[in-house]
């Protein structure tokens, strides 16, 4: 008999809640992410050296294309100019020089900052942020699609 109070009673608290709580498509949801001003984070393994890469804006109407650079090891200090040693190549196959570096100095095991650059006027499609050099690595490739 105990078993079939609490088993109603746990009917009755489901159907409560159902009507006391309203039904709503985004009551739960994740905020929608803004591809064009957050693309997806990626992240390169390989060698001695971890590189994660976020853009921060890939749209066509921004003042500069912003992508957050983190490095971290465990094996050797982080002496790499990361201006000389990145470039943009637009849909167009143009390549592009970063115009700054804002974050941590060369050194240490761990670097973090903004590399920007002037947002590239060579069409729709695929860029690509290449680093040559970071961690033994010859290049590491980095691509998105913008909207």
């Amino acid at each position: 008999m105990k078993i079939i109070v609490r088993a109603l009673a746990g009917a009755s608290y489901v159907l409560l809640m159902m009507v006391a709580v309203p039904w709503s498509s985004n009551a739960h949801a994740e905020p929608a992410r803004d591809f064009e001003s957050a693309p997806e984070e990626q992240t390169s393994r390989e060698g001695t050296v971890m590189v994660k890469v976020a853009p921060r804006s890939l749209a066509p109407s921004a003042q500069s294309w912003d992508f957050e650079i983190t490095l971290d090891t465990h094996t050797q200090p982080l002496t790499q100019d990361l201006v000389g040693a990145t470039a943009l190549i637009d849909a167009a196959g143009n390549v592009h020089t970063p115009i700054g570096w804002e974050g941590d100095p060369p050194g240490g095991h761990h670097r973090q900052g903004l590399l920007r650059f002037q947002p590239p006027t060579g069409g729709q499609g695929v860029v690509e942020l290449r680093m040559k050099a970071i961690g033994g690595i010859p290049v590491r490739v980095f691509r998105w699609q913008p909207r």
